[in-house]
C-alpha cells in the first residue's frame, strides 16, 4: 500500500471563454510566503499571537495542522483573525503520526529546517505531485548541520523524496553554507534551522531572494544580520534565539495578484484594480516584466505594513509587445512565469524566457506543462532547457483547446494561469482538473466571475 496521501480533491474540470472586459476592484488572499512562515515563527515564540489577513488555502493549512502536531496552540477566531500560542524555540514536541504537507513543498522545506535542530523525529508525506519533488537541496545541508534522512526513491531511482523520515539533532552544528541554486526556501530551511542551534550559521546567497525570513525573524526578535560582500549577501543568524510574540497583518499575494495583472492587460477594456499587494522589491519581478511589454500598471497609496511596503495596482489593458526576460528577474518573480508566459502569449512577437532552470522543480514541471497546454490552445512554443520562447499573438484570442482539455498536473498555478488565458479566447479552454486551485486561491473562481469572466464548472 502507498504511504502517498490521496490528492487532496476530486478532481474539477473548469472550461474558460471569453466574455468581454474585466472590471472592477479586488482583494487576493494574503501572501502565501508570509503565512507560513508567520505561523511557524508565531509557534516558536514565547507567548501569544495574532495574525489576520492569513491565506486560508490548504497549503498553509497544511502548515498549521504540522505546528499542532508539534505542540503550537493555533485557532481561528469568529473575525477571521489567527492566534498562536507558541512553544519557544526548541520546544517542538514529538508529532504522533506522519505530517501530512498535501501540496506544499514550501512546508515541507521550511519544516525540516525547523525539526533539523530539534531532537525529534517527524515523517513527512505528501499527495502525488508533491511526492514527486526533489528535496535534497534542502537535506543535504541539513545533514551537514546533524539532522539524519531516510528517503524515498524517484522515479530515476535516486532518493530524496517523499515519503521522507528526519532525525534531528540537538545540539546541531552551525554551518556556513553558499547556496548552489538562488533559492529562498533552502535559505530560509538553514537559517531556521539554525535558530535553534548554538552559534551563528550563516547562508551566502550570489543572487538575492525573497526576504521574508529575514524580515519577520527580526521582528520577532531574533538576532540576524545580512551583509553585502564580494562572495554575495551573507546571512547569519545566533542560535538558541527566544522569539517574542507578535501581531502581524499578511499583505496580499503577489503571486496571486498576477493573474488579475495578467487577465487585465490581454483583455480588451478591461481595468481591475487590486488592493494591498505586497511590493518587497524581492517579489516584484512580473511587475518589472510586464511593464517592459507594456502593460499599464499604477501603483495607488505606496504604505508600510509590518516592514513590508504594499500599494494597491491599477492595472488597465494595454498591448503588450514581445521582450527578451531578463534571466536576473527569475529569483523575483519564479512562482508567476506560468502566468507570464500567458501574457506573453498575447504580444506582439516572440518572447524569450531563458535562465528559470528552476520551474522544472515545482509542483510540476512548469516549463513543459505550459509549453503543452499553451501549444494546445493555439500559441506557437519553443521549449528550452531553462524556460520558452512564445510567439505571441498580438492581441488577438486564442483558438482555445476545443474539446480536449489542458493537463494541470496537480498544479494550481497551471490551472489558474491557463484559465486566465481562456478570458481572452475565441473558443473554450478546459483544464481537466483545477481542483487544485484550492491550495492558494480558493476564491479564484469567485471572483473571476466577479470581474465579468464566465468560467464554468464542466459536470460529466
Amino acid at each position: 500500500m502507498s504511504n502517498v496521501p490521496a490528492h487532496s480533491f476530486a478532481p474539477r474540470p473548469l472550461s474558460v471563454a471569453a466574455a468581454g472586459p474585466l472590471v472592477g476592484t479586488v482583494t487576493v488572499p494574503g501572501d502565501k510566503s508570509i503565512s507560513h512562515r508567520a505561523l511557524m515563527f508565531a509557534s516558536l515564540a514565547v507567548g501569544t499571537s495574532r495574525i489576520r489577513g492569513l491565506l486560508e488555502g490548504e497549503d498553509v493549512l497544511a502548515t498549521a495542522a504540522a505546528m499542532r502536531a508539534m505542540g503550537a496552540t493555533i485557532t481561528r477566531g469568529d473575525d477571521g483573525s489567527w492566534t498562536v500560542e507558541g512553544v519557544g524555540v526548541g520546544g517542538l514536541l514529538q508529532p504522533e503520526t506522519a505530517l501530512d504537507m498535501g501540496n506544499s513543498g514550501t512546508s515541507t522545506r521550511l519544516l525540516m529546517g525547523l525539526v533539523a535542530s530539534h531532537a525529534i523525529t517527524a515523517t513527512f508525506v505528501g499527495d502525488a505531485s508533491l511526492s514527486k519533488r526533489p528535496m535534497a537541496r534542502v537535506t543535504d545541508p541539513l545533514a551537514r548541520m546533524g539532522a539524519d534522512f531516510t528517503t524515498s526513491p524517484g522515479p530515476d531511482g535516486s532518493g530524496g523524496r517523499l515519503p521522507l523520515t528526519m532525525r534531528g539533532l540537538c545540539p546541531a552544528v552551525p554551518i556556513t553554507y553558499t547556496l548552489p541554486v538562488a533559492s529562498a526556501q533552502v535559505k530560509s530551511a538553514i537559517l531556521l534551522a539554525g535558530l535553534n542551534t548554538p552559534g551563528i550559521t550563516r547562508v551566502i546567497e550570489a543572487v538575492p531572494t525573497r526576504d521574508h525570513t529575514e524580515r519577520m525573524l527580526r521582528g520577532f526578535g531574533a538576532d540576524l544580520t545580512v551583509e553585502e560582500t564580494a562572495e554575495g549577501r551573507v546571512i547569519a543568524i545566533a542560535g538558541e534565539a527566544e522569539l517574542a510574540p507578535q501581531e502581524i497583518d499578511v499583505p496580499g499575494d503577489p503571486s496571486s495578484a498576477g493573474f488579475w495583472m495578467v487577465a487585465a492587460s490581454i483583455v480588451p477594456g478591461s481595468d481591475v484594480t487590486i488592493r494591498n499587494v505586497l511590493m518587497n522589491p524581492t517579489r516584484t519581478g512580473l511587475v518589472t516584466a510586464l511593464r517592459m511589454m507594456g502593460a499599464s500598471i499604477e501603483e495607488r497609496d505606496p504604505r508600510d505594513v509590518g516592514g513590508e511596503t504594499v500599494a494597491d495596482l491599477r492595472v488597465r489593458h494595454a498591448p503588450l509587445s514581445a521582450i527578451e526576460v531578463p534571466a536576473a528577474l527569475a529569483p523575483s518573480m519564479i512562482y508567476e512565469y506560468p502566468v507570464l508566459f500567458v501574457a506573453a502569449a498575447f504580444a506582439h512577437g516572440t518572447t524569450v524566457a531563458r535562465g528559470a532552470h528552476e520551474l522544472r522543480v515545482k509542483e510540476s514541471d512548469r516549463i513543459a506543462a505550459m509549453a503543452a497546454a499553451l501549444g494546445l490552445a493555439g500559441v506557437a512554443v519553443t521549449e528550452h532547457e531553462d524556460g520558452l520562447s512564445i510567439e505571441g499573438r498580438d492581441g488577438e484570442p486564442l483558438p482555445g483547446t476545443g474539446d480536449v482539455a489542458v493537463a494541470s498536473l496537480l498544479d494550481h498555478r497551471i490551472a489558474m494561469s491557463m484559465a486566465v488565458a481562456g478570458m481572452h479566447s475565441a473558443s473554450p479552454v478546459r483544464i481537466d482538473d483545477a481542483a487544485p486551485i484550492a491550495t492558494s486561491y480558493p476564491a479564484f473562481v469567485d471572483t473571476a466571475r466577479a470581474l465579468g469572466a464566465t468560467p464554468q464548472w464542466v459536470t460529466a
